[in-house]
């Protein structure tokens, strides 16, 4: 079998951003490592830069002290991009809405769910929960009432409100305009 003769790439590989954010999150000054690696804090400085290349030993030294593996520093960052209009419709129940998922199907840190609901659109007659810890309603225009076991809320345009997840919840546009809102489940809801 002939292998691909595949050229290499040209592009300098930038991991001074992430030896930083590493850094930052232990909250370490460079002269900290500079310490404990025996690199001077000039050198450091010009690596989370991008502008300078470690050594593969300065490498393992810095991401030694720092605590994270060499091969993080190299890793591409998995992302997903849904455009508002392109996300999966989905059905949370209720009458005149129209709910999109716009993060990954796979994700499972969190759900973000775009809705669309008719005026007089109104969710579930009977209070309903969703399986996460925390359910986040954020009202993008419009006015929207959030009906709980024992209170309401009236949300306007950049409103937002938090609360339990598994908390019996409903939901009423009671105007005679649209509600654009985005419903973030974390951690995403088991069985969507």
């Amino acid at each position: 079998m002939k292998a691909l003769p595949v050229e290499p790439s040209t592009a300098p590989v930038a991991i001074g951003s992430r030896i930083r954010a590493a850094r930052q999150a232990q909250r370490l000054t460079i002269e900290h490592v500079a310490d404990a690696t025996g690199l001077t804090k000039g050198f450091l400085s010009r690596v989370e830069r991008d502008l300078t290349s470690p050594s593969v030993a300065s490498l393992v030294t810095l991401c030694q002290v720092l605590s994270v593996s060499v091969g993080d520093l190299f890793a591409v960052p998995e992302t997903h991009l849904t455009r508002a209009a392109d996300g999966p419709r989905i059905s949370l129940g209720g009458d005149g809405i129209v709910e999109r998922l716009l993060t990954a199907r796979s994700e499972r840190r969190l759900q973000i769910i775009h809705a669309d609901i008719e005026p007089h659109g109104r969710g579930e007659s009977e209070l309903y929960a969703v399986d996460c810890e925390v359910d986040v309603l954020h009202v993008i225009a419009g006015e929207l009432t959030l009906l709980m076991t024992n209170e309401s809320f009236d949300l306007a345009a950049g409103d937002t409100l938090s609360f339990p997840g598994r908390e019996p919840h409903s939901w009423i546009n009671r105007t005679d305009r649209p509600v654009r809102a985005l419903w973030i489940l974390v951690p995403a809801a088991t069985g969507n």
